[in-house]
C-alpha cells in the first residue's frame, strides 16, 4: 500500500525536529573554485563541466545538510540551462537526496492541460517510490494559471503514487502584486487560486488533516501568509522569501499549525553560497565552504525554534 506524501513528509520533519528546507541552486559564478576548477579541467564541454560542477556542489550539500532538515528543493532551471548534462545531473541529484533519505521537492513549475499536464507529472513525480519516474522527486511545483483543469492530472498523479504538488498561490517575488492582485467582485486572484487548492485538498485530506495538494505562499508577504494559512487548513505550505529575500522567522510563523506543522521554510542562496557572506566569509576559508553550510544550515533551524511554533516539534518524542 502506498504510504501518502504527506504522511512521509511529518515524519521526517519530526525526526529532524524541524520544517527547514534546503534549496539547491546551483549558479557557475558562485560555486567554491575547487568545484569549478575539477569541473574544467575534466570537460572540455563547458555545459558538461557546469552539470558536472552542479551534481557535486549539491551531492556534498546534501551529504551536510541531510541529518539536519527533512527535505531539499533542487532548482531545475539552473540544472536545465546547461543542456541535456545538466538533465542528467538533476536526476542523479534527486536520487542521491532520496538515498540520504531526505524528501526532495523538484522546483520546476510545470502548468499545462491534458495530456501535456500528465506527462510533466508522469516525468517528475515519482512519489513513494523513486522509481515511479526518470527524475524521481517526491514532489514538484506547479503553475495553475492555466486554470482548474492544469492541476488535475498533477494531482492524480500525485495521489496515486505517493507524491506531493505544491501550486503557486502567493510568490515571494516583489512582482507577484502585479497578477496575483486582480480582484474580481472582491476576490483577489491568488485568493481564487487559494480558493481551489483548499478544495483540493479538503476532499483528499488525511495525514493530520493534511493532503497531497499543498501551496506556495512566500515568506515576504507575511499578512497573506497568515490569512492563507486560514483560508487553507487542510493545505502543506511551502515558503520560499526566507533569508536571502528578506523574510524572516518572525515572518513564517503564521504559516504553521499549532503543532509546528503545515509548512516548509526553505532557505537556498543563504544556505548554499553562506561561504561568501557574512558571518561566515569571516569565520571560514573558501575551502571549508562546506562548514559553513553546515553554520547556515544550524542557525536557520535554531531561528525557526526560536520564532515560530516549529518549537513544539522538539518537545515531541523523536518519531521511530
Amino acid at each position: 500500500m502506498t504510504v501518502s506524501y504527506v504522511s512521509r513528509l511529518h515524519l521526517a520533519i519530526r525526526r529532524k525536529g524541524t520544517p527547514a528546507l534546503v534549496g539547491l541552486d546551483p549558479r557557475w559564478d558562485e560555486l567554491p573554485d575547487d568545484v569549478r576548477q575539477r569541473a574544467a579541467d575534466g570537460y572540455s564541454d563547458p555545459q558538461a563541466a557546469a552539470a558536472a560542477a552542479y551534481e557535486e556542489f549539491c551531492v556534498r550539500i546534501i551529504d551536510v545538510v541531510a541529518p539536519l532538515v527533512p527535505a531539499v528543493k533542487p532548482q531545475a532551471a539552473f540544472f536545465e540551462q546547461q543542456g541535456p548534462d545538466g538533465c542528467l545531473a538533476l536526476a542523479r541529484v534527486i536520487r542521491y537526496a532520496r538515498a540520504a533519505g531526505l524528501i526532495v521537492i523538484c522546483d520546476a513549475k510545470r502548468g499545462d492541460i491534458g495530456t501535456t499536464a500528465w506527462a510533466y507529472a508522469q516525468a517528475y513525480l515519482a512519489g513513494e517510490d523513486p522509481r515511479a519516474a526518470p527524475w524521481g522527486a517526491d514532489a514538484l511545483t506547479v503553475n495553475p494559471y492555466l486554470g482548474g483543469d492544469t492541476l488535475e492530472p498533477f494531482v492524480e498523479v500525485a495521489q496515486a503514487r505517493g507524491g506531493g504538488v505544491y501550486v503557486l498561490v502567493r510568490t515571494s517575488n516583489p512582482g507577484a502584486r502585479q497578477f496575483q492582485d486582480h480582484a474580481a467582485d472582491g476576490v483577489k486572484l491568488y485568493q481564487a487560486v487559494a480558493h481551489t487548492v483548499e478544495d483540493h485538498a479538503r476532499r483528499l485530506a488525511e495525514a493530520e488533516g493534511y493532503a497531497c495538494v499543498g501551496a506556495v505562499v512566500g515568506a515576504t508577504y507575511p499578512a497573506e501568509l497568515a490569512s492563507l494559512r486560514e483560508q487553507m487548513p487542510h493545505v502543506p505550505l511551502l515558503v520560499p522569501g526566507y533569508g536571502s529575500q528578506g523574510g524572516t522567522a518572525a515572518d513564517v510563523a503564521g504559516a504553521f499549525d499549532s503543532q509546528g506543522l503545515g509548512a516548509l521554510v526553505n532557505n537556498s542562496r543563504g544556505i548554499n553560497f553562506a561561504f561568501r557572506s557574512e558571518p561566515w566569509a569571516s569565520q571560514f576559508a573558501p575551502a571549508e565552504w562546506e562548514s559553513a553550510v553546515e553554520a547556515a544550515t544550524r542557525r536557520m533551524i535554531a531561528d525557526l525554534a526560536a520564532n515560530t511554533p516549529a518549537r513544539r516539534l522538539l518537545s515531541l518524542p523523536a518519531a521511530p
